[in-house]
């Protein structure tokens, strides 16, 4: 690739990538700052069920993600990429910053818990499209023979927004008294993410889009003035409904693994290991850097020797080892406990890496991102979002601190079993 080629897909790619920073970023802090935010937002009866009410709020905002999947994706689909992603990217960055603004339970009441919740639903609209959009605009506009290392960046972008929410929630809690960190500090990560919003805002507008040619629409599709399908999720239950399941079953470890890998698990290391919360944002943080360089790695291995083994490898290796590494995650050894989570990165690296492009790859351009961001977003809802409300419940109802590890390891059986069910995509052209 000349230097020329290269600095213009570089600028396609951060573009492509922006929008999963800042909705990462978000997502992280909240997780991070969860224990902080159930004090702050929800009555303190019961540390335990304020918790699970804090992580409630954070699978309310997912639950809208198939909804937004649909708006987005439809707007994508109909009325271009760059369109889609501008709006999605603009919709996430304000919800962020007002959450840095938000009175507590202690001074408005009920109606805290109730207006993080509505900015939280407002995200999870936004956010529907946000990953899938981008990645399919990346795969799209990247070097054919490079798909699964130009779709792999969207999950950098995604893994570099929550390394940037470790990272000021490490600083924050190393600069900011305890006593303040629970009283204002939490706020100040919130805040920046405007900062996020007005460049991916600036990014975004400059989108360019290849020329392509578009597939015909099915027999029967309802037509608009264009020829092309006029609801494309119509078209897409109808003729790709075996894609879309397939999503959905992959996604199923996407989602569980890399909410209690990446998320939950600070909350775990401090809760378990009795680990003080900023040596826990640094593990993560470590970790998480770590993850940045997995994943394009075996994005980049997927179009070498396929997607399916490599990924078939990723959720085996999540089947056989999640319970040993929560071994060592519970070990109350720093080392041991960096070591578990690093585990955890390289399996989910190896599972992950090749994804983005996979799915992308299932699907003709005229349904492709309403098809990708519906079927994604399902288990990102049932399952992804609900990650840390539910291993904080089987933690509580089993009396095991393990539970998370087997709960883990179901999803990776679902994963693996969808996998052996799909085709190859390496070698196929991109649908039209």
């Amino acid at each position: 690739m000349s230097s020329s080629l290269f600095a213009h897909w570089s600028r396609k790619t951060v573009a492509g990538a922006i929008g999963n920073t800042l909705e990462w970023y978000d997502y992280a802090i909240y997780g991070y700052f969860a224990t902080i935010i159930a004090k702050q937002f929800f009555p303190s009866g019961d540390p335990t069920a304020a918790l699970i009410a804090t992580f409630g709020v954070f699978a309310a905002g997912f639950l809208m993600r198939p909804f937004g999947g649909l708006v987005i994706g439809h707007i994508a689909d109909k009325l271009g990429r760059k369109l889609a992603l501008t709006l999605s990217v603009a919709m996430m960055a304000i919800p962020t910053t007002l959450i840095a603004f938000l009175p507590t339970y202690e001074q408005i009441g009920l109606a805290a818990p109730l207006l993080l919740t509505f900015l939280r639903l407002v995200q999870g609209l936004s956010v529907g499209g946000e990953y899938t959009g981008s990645v399919t605009y990346l795969v799209e506009n990247g070097p054919q023979d490079r798909r699964g290392l130009s779709g792999s960046f969207g999950l950098v972008g995604a893994n570099a927004g929550i390394l940037l929410g470790s990272a000021a929630g490490a600083i924050v809690t190393a600069v900011v008294p305890d006593t303040d960190v629970g009283s204002w500090g939490w706020r100040v990560p919130f805040l920046f993410g405007l900062v996020l919003g007005v460049a991916g805002i600036y990014f975004r507008s400059h989108l360019e889009e290849a020329e392509v040619e578009w597939s015909d629409p099915h027999e029967g599709a309802e037509l608009d003035e264009k020829g092309e399908p006029e609801f494309p999720i119509v078209d897409a239950v109808r003729h790709h409904w075996r894609s879309m399941l397939h999503v959905v079953g992959v996604n199923v470890l996407n989602g569980v693994g890399f909410y209690i890998a990446f998320v939950y698990l600070t909350t775990f290391i401090v809760d378990f290991d009795d680990v003080k919360e900023g040596t826990a944002l640094d593990i993560n943080t470590i970790v998480i850097a770590f993850l940045i360089v997995l994943v394009p790695f075996f994005g980049a291995l997927s179009d070498r020797f396929g997607r399916k083994p490599v990924m078939l490898a990723g959720a085996a290796g999540m089947i056989l080892f999640s319970y040993p590494l929560f071994v060592l995650l519970a070990s109350k050894s720093f080392g041991l406990i960096l070591l578990g989570q690093l585990g955890f990165a390289v399996l989910m690296g190896c599972f992950t890496g090749p994804l983005p492009t996979t799915m992308t790859e299932q699907f003709p351009r005229h349904v492709r991102v309403t098809a990708y961001s519906v079927a994604f977003n399902i288990p990102l809802a049932l399952f992804g979002g609900t990650a840390p409300m539910v291993v904080t419940y089987l933690i509580s109802l089993s009396g095991t601190h393990m539970a998370p590890a087997f709960y883990a390891m179901a999803a990776a059986v679902i994963a693996f079993a969808t996998l052996l069910t799909m085709r190859e995509s390496k070698d196929r052209p991109l649908p039209r």
